[in-house]
């Protein structure tokens, strides 16, 4: 639509810009020949002008030839100096008139001079006396009569050529000026439906931008009642963490209590099958507290948020490798950890995404092979994970390990709660470490993924942004830091 829009106001201002410059050449035209039409008219004023004052100095010579009396030279006294300057102006009216107009005027001055001579002529003759004989009169007065009959031919012949053209000039100024009127009427009218085209555009455009301004709204309402339902629902799952980490814990207390006791007091008077349901007892009530305690931790990553500051992944790695010391020495096994990088995080939710990770690697062995476990990092090249923002900078960190390893068919399965690979008898833990594991990741605008063959190990690949964009995090609650989970 905008592209509509906008191509019709380029259309309109080429129709104005077209309209313009098709009125400015037609007008130029009206005016050209308006011009020469003007100039038509003038040649044919000056001619007959020229041939008044030619025939007043023929008459005038004419009376005082033939009655001797000065009073008939006065006409001619006037009219004689006026004659070059008509001849030039017209001569210079006709010079774009075309060669035989030009041919004609200089004809024309070759006659009023000629005839001008025979004028002269006659006068001297009559000063003289001479003009006394009848034959001699005559054949002057002929002499003369011939050459204005031949000057007045010549003007004819110049008029009637300038008339035509007069009329041609006048012609072509009409048409010119009735084409201009046509151009105008035209542009005019195209312009006009074009721009009651693009007022519709304009008119369908604004209301579509209301209807989405009014759907925005809409939207915008609903969405803050559904905001607030998140809310109200995140409150009450707060409350649910707290009765999960309080109220539900106590009745296992007890029964962990009362297994004890039961062991302790008749541990020798039980049958072995007794002793083993006990047992039985007090293991699902240990992995029932466990599992209450990671899923409040994973529920608390999502809905409980301090403000990320720099945070040492070297002294997060050393915190957890202290804290699995034991463990570690127990199986011998080897820890390599290169340069880890300083990012902007949560300090106890990255504690806790190693932890996981570290005890996985600890837990998941090949029997009669030495763990080992090799961490790292390095520059992050964005264009491998396209859900990066390419604008940023992002570490990868890889935690590896000879473990036994996992089919990679599996990769979106192991990062799901309570989605186990193997069986509780197997491997102890919930099945919850690697989602809140991917839950730390994607809360730090991260990615998380693995490589991994059964038997050959697996590596873990963590991709974390040097800086977090979002500071507005709520502060209340935070998870404590280094709170571990096995996982």
């Amino acid at each position: 639509m905008r592209r509509r829009i906008s191509l019709g106001f380029v259309l309109v201002m080429g129709l104005l810009s077209l309209g313009f410059a098709l009125s400015l050449l037609s007008y130029s035209r009206h005016n050209d020949d308006s011009e020469g039409a003007e100039q038509a008219q003038a040649v044919i004023d000056r001619t007959n002008t020229l041939q008044l004052l030619v025939q007043e100095i023929e008459t005038g010579t004419r009376g005082y030839i033939l009655t001797g009396e000065n009073r008939y030279l006065n006409p001619r006294t006037v009219s004689l100096p006026q004659i070059p300057g008509h001849l030039d102006s017209i001569y210079r009216m006709a010079f774009s008139h075309g060669p035989g107009i030009r041919f004609l005027v200089g004809q024309l001055r070759q006659q009023i001079v000629a005839k001008l001579v025979v004028s002269d002529k006659q006068l001297k003759l009559t000063h003289a006396g001479q003009m006394a004989n009848r034959d001699t009169l005559r054949a002057y007065l002929n002499i003369g009569r011939e050459r204005m009959k031949a000057v007045r031919q010549t003007i004819a012949t110049i008029q009637t050529a300038e008339t035509e053209r007069l009329h041609r000039q006048m012609a072509q100024a009409e048409r010119s000026y009735r084409n201009t009127q046509l151009i105008i009427f035209g542009l005019s009218t195209l312009t006009f439906f074009t721009i009651i085209a693009l007022y519709r555009m304009l008119r369908d455009e604004l209301h579509r931008r209301q209807r989405n301004e009014d759907q925005l709204r809409e939207y915008e309402v609903r969405l803050r009642e559904q905001i607030r339902q998140l809310e109200t629902s995140n409150e009450e799952l707060e409350r649910f963490a707290y009765v999960a980490s309080h109220d539900l814990q106590e009745p296992l207390r007890k029964i962990r209590s009362f297994a004890t006791l039961i062991t302790a007091r008749h541990g020798n008077t039980l049958e072995k099958e007794s002793d083993l349901y006990v047992q039985k007892i007090s293991s699902s009530a240990d992995r029932m507290s466990k599992l209450i305690k990671d899923l409040l931790d994973f529920s608390r990553i999502s809905n409980h948020r301090e403000e990320p500051v720099l945070v040492s992944l070297d002294e997060v790695v050393r915190y957890v490798l202290d804290d699995q010391e034991l463990r570690i020495k127990g199986l011998g096994a080897q820890i390599e950890v290169g340069r880890l990088p300083t990012v902007q995080a949560i300090p106890g939710q990255m504690d806790h995404l190693f932890a996981n990770l570290i005890s996985n690697a600890l837990k998941f062995v090949r029997p009669g092979v030495v763990p080992r476990l090799h961490i790292d990092a390095t520059l992050a090249n964005v264009g491998q994970y396209p859900n990066l923002a390419d604008n940023r900078t992002y570490h990868e960190i890889r935690v590896e390990d000879n473990g036994i390893g996992f089919d990679e068919k599996y990769l979106d399965h192991i990062f799901k709660v309570f989605q186990r690979l193997h069986g509780k008898s197997a491997f102890e833990g919930t099945g919850i470490g690697l989602a809140i594991c991917k839950r730390i990741v994607m809360a730090h605008e991260g990615h998380i993924t693995a490589h991994s063959q059964p038997g050959a190990g697996t590596t873990f690949i963590l991709i974390l942004p040097e800086r977090q964009s979002r500071q507005d995090y709520d502060r209340s609650n935070p998870i404590k830091a280094h709170s571990y989970s096995a996982g």
